[in-house]
């Protein structure tokens, strides 16, 4: 898949130096929605100990993509093994944000936005994908 370099905003933000803020950055990029107010918002929903800057729980995870209009779409189940990889042939069109292990990441169009290349050349399972209904 192409890879395109998006923080979110997060530099524009005022934020620096790297972070586990991939929900944030994530849902900003995939919504259009500031950095920022993204933040505060995940902040909010974090359970006592989670920050957005260092990561939250698949619990706040779920909350904040609900509270931002996402469903859920899942494309593994128990013992069903991999269905889908992050790569182009087996991505939807439009905007997502796929789950993958230990990490989330916004697709534009088929294309990666996030700070890094997660793809690991098309092998990286997809656990499942947010998409606004």
């Amino acid at each position: 898949m192409k890879f395109q370099f998006n923080d979110g905003g997060r530099a524009d933000a005022g934020f620096k130096g790297s972070t586990g803020d991939c929900v944030v950055r994530a849902i900003a990029i995939a919504t259009d929605i500031p950095y920022k107010d993204v933040y505060d918002q995940v902040n909010a929903m974090a359970k006592q100990g989670e920050y957005a800057r260092t990561g939250v729980s698949k619990m706040t995870t779920r909350k904040a993509m609900k509270h931002f209009g996402f469903d859920w779409i899942p494309t593994m189940k128990i013992g069903s093994g991999t269905t889908i990889h992050l790569r182009e042939s087996e991505i939807p069109d439009g905007t997502i944000v796929v789950r993958l292990s230990k990490h989330l990441c916004a697709v534009k169009d088929k294309v990666i936005h996030d700070t890094h290349d997660p793809s690991r050349n098309g092998t990286r399972c997809v656990y499942g994908y947010w998409r606004k209904p």
